[in-house]
């Protein structure tokens, strides 16, 4: 198949967008709690068994996660948060669905002030609303301009080699830098696998759904197949990173962090490499930029200003 046919061909699913929005949004309440839960789980095993070297949690930490309880129920509720994701990514584009995360940061946040009795002063709010802001028109916009359209082998390539090459890097920073790295390192790292994971998914769900559906450029190959395996070893990578980021910094700021940094990456993707806004007017561009830029910017102030961040 020509590349070029790829972007032009309509996609058989992916085009209930109000629905996506709906369960993404359903899903973002469970992330929510499932990070609460889980850092409650990672901060008392950093507390009792922890080195505090900031080295990355260690194996035996990692099994004694499995006897907290609340790290279980947590765990649990993320399950949960990546079923209704996947379950949006079937109705809705990448890019409109993915940034409805941020909504988890405002229910983290209060969630969390509450439980740790923290007061969170203006710099933090507006951090907040700086990220929830930025996010909101980005979807908004999205909604109108997104498209669906049929992944071809092309771009399954170029997503697979890029991964690749983060995967790298990320090893190379986390085996020679993880005794200065910062909850912020982790952060990122985390986010960024997570956007390869939604994409990942998204490429497998447009696939598979464009096979049942008889459409051209809905095959299931190798390709696909490797579609998967790299989304195992993304999603086992990127959680390792939260739960070390989650033993450094506070709940809120590892979900301010993966509901901008993961969609940032995605909607990135989506756009370059998926084409979900190849017929988007031109205009669409400079507004994308602003509130990515103003949504990044909230989480540096909240890393800044929060009185739980780790520095």
């Amino acid at each position: 198949m020509n590349p070029l046919d790829d972007l032009a061909a309509q996609s058989a699913i992916g085009n209930i967008p109000v629905l996506g929005i709906l369960i993404a949004l359903v899903g973002a309440v469970f992330l929510s709690l499932g990070a609460q839960f889980q850092h409650a789980g990672v901060g008392v095993v950093e507390e009792r068994h922890g080195s505090g070297n900031k080295a990355g949690l260690s194996v035996r930490q990692l099994l004694r996660l499995l006897a907290r309880p609340s790290w279980v129920i947590g765990t649990v509720l993320l399950g949960l948060a990546i079923l209704f994701q996947l379950g949006s990514l079937t109705f809705a584009p990448l890019i409109v669905v993915q940034p409805i995360g941020a909504v988890a940061l405002v229910i983290t946040a209060i969630v969390n002030a509450r439980v740790t009795k923290t007061k969170l002063g203006g710099p933090v709010l507006r951090a907040i609303a700086l990220c929830v802001g930025g996010i909101a028109l980005f979807v908004t916009v999205a909604t109108f301009v997104a498209g669906e359209q049929v992944v071809g082998e092309t771009q399954l390539v170029i997503v697979l080699s890029i991964l690749g090459a983060v995967i790298l890097l990320l090893g190379l920073t986390f085996a020679f830098a993880r005794k200065k790295a910062g909850a912020l390192f982790y952060i990122v790292s985390a986010g960024v696998l997570y956007g390869f994971v939604a994409t990942l998914a998204k490429v497998v769900i447009n696939r598979l759904g464009n096979l049942m559906a008889g459409v051209v450029g809905g095959e299931f190959e190798w390709l696909t197949i490797a579609c998967i395996a790299a989304l195992l070893l993304a999603v086992v990578l990127g959680a390792y990173f939260v739960q070390t980021a989650y033993s450094l910094g506070s709940p809120d700021l590892v979900i301010a962090g993966l509901t901008v940094v993961d969609p940032l990456l995605a909607v990135a993707i989506g756009i370059a490499v998926l084409g979900e806004a190849a017929h988007a007017p031109l205009w669409v561009i400079p507004v994308w930029a602003v509130a990515a830029s103003v949504a990044v910017y909230g989480v540096y102030q909240l890393a800044k200003h929060h009185p739980q961040t780790h520095r």
